[in-house]
């Protein structure tokens, strides 16, 4: 569990590196990653307190580990999630037949009725879960909580390419409504 004095500190690390590297003055190279003294550096900038022990500790104890460190800790990146075009360098992996899609209640009808199924909104990718009760959590964050099952397995069947996440997270360009169904909660 990420500890709560680095909360704020990490979700504007999370800005900076998903979409808006400007936010510290710095740049990120085609792969997502930046250089970690220009980060702390442009993040100490913005009159935020931010040095490596810290950034360490953030990246280390995030509970979404939403960043990853190079071999050598000289370079950072956000592992998913991002609104800036980058290559995160994403291998396509077979999913498994069932994924998980957290959201509200109040979005199901356009998702479901209207047709419109899943779209990145302002992300590169739709973000899934293999586990229903991290889906909870994520439609939590929006709201009263609706999970939505997809076949994965026919997705994948008929052509759509999966990806997953350094920090779990599975993600594809679209889910059509075709591939979806509300879930129930696992039982036992």
């Amino acid at each position: 569990m990420e500890k709560e004095p680095y909360k704020k500190i990490s979700k504007f690390i999370s800005l900076v590196l998903r979409h808006n590297p400007s936010a510290a003055g710095i740049r990120l190279d085609e792969h997502g990653w930046a250089d970690v003294r220009e980060l702390i550096r442009g993040v100490c900038e913005t009159g935020r307190s931010l040095d490596m022990e810290t950034l360490k500790e953030i990246v280390r104890t995030n509970d979404k580990k939403r960043f990853a460190f190079n071999e050598d800790c000289t370079k950072i990146r956000a592992n998913q999630g991002h609104s800036i075009q980058v290559d995160v360098e994403l291998k396509a992996v077979n999913p498994p037949d069932v994924l998980y899609h957290g959201t509200a209640t109040r979005f199901l009808g356009s998702i479901l009725n209207k047709g419109e199924g899943l779209r990145p909104g302002s992300r590169l990718y739709v973000h899934l879960s293999g586990d229903y009760g991290m889906a909870v959590k994520v439609g939590q964050r929006h709201g009263v909580p609706a999970v939505l099952k997809v076949d994965a397995g026919r997705m994948a069947e008929d052509g759509y390419v999966f990806y997953l996440s350094e920090n779990g997270v599975w993600l594809v360009k679209e889910v059509p409504a075709r591939y979806l169904e509300t879930a129930a909660a696992p039982q036992g």
